[in-house]
């Protein structure tokens, strides 16, 4: 078995994911606003608003301090002639690489989070999918974009 990539994601990828996380974790509260909400058009019991609401800031405070920093521990990539290998995942881990033969272009993007980190994804695209290594330095998205696109060109040629 080939060994996992070795290369991790910028570290403050995991202050960004927590705002993001902060932000989009906000929709859990419908849950016990809708059970509150029919608790008072009585047409529910007092129990259910009673057991959601600690359940929902229990999950939310979850998603903002472990997940990020589990996700980030698991974030792993590597870029050589071959191609690029991927490894992450929290419950379910996925590993991919992308031959340098398939790739199409690369692409690099950057959400106002991301911004305010200097924080970067470059998205790889093949015919088939789009894959994505999140949370790289500016710098070194830049750098990655580039050498993934000489390579590819260089492979290309080859053929």
């Amino acid at each position: 078995m080939m060994e996992l990539p070795s290369t991790r994601i910028d570290e403050k990828a995991i202050q960004a994911w927590r705002i993001t996380s902060i932000l989009y974790g906000l929709i859990l509260f419908i849950i016990p606003g809708f059970f509150y909400f029919v608790y008072m058009m009585g047409d529910m019991p007092v129990l259910f608003p009673i057991i959601s609401a600690p359940v929902t800031i229990t999950i939310y405070v979850l998603i903002i301090t472990l997940f990020p920093k589990i996700r980030w521990n698991r974030w792993r990539y590597d870029v050589n002639e071959q191609g690029v290998d991927m490894y992450r995942g929290i419950i379910i881990r996925k590993r991919t690489v992308v031959p340098m033969n398939r790739i199409q272009h690369v692409d690099t993007k950057q959400g106002p989070i991301y911004r305010k980190f200097k924080l970067s994804s470059i998205s790889i695209s093949t015919a088939a999918t789009t894959h994505e290594i999140p949370a790289l330095d500016d710098e070194t998205a830049t750098h990655l974009r580039t050498m993934i696109s000489e390579l590819v060109r260089k492979v290309k040629e080859d053929v």
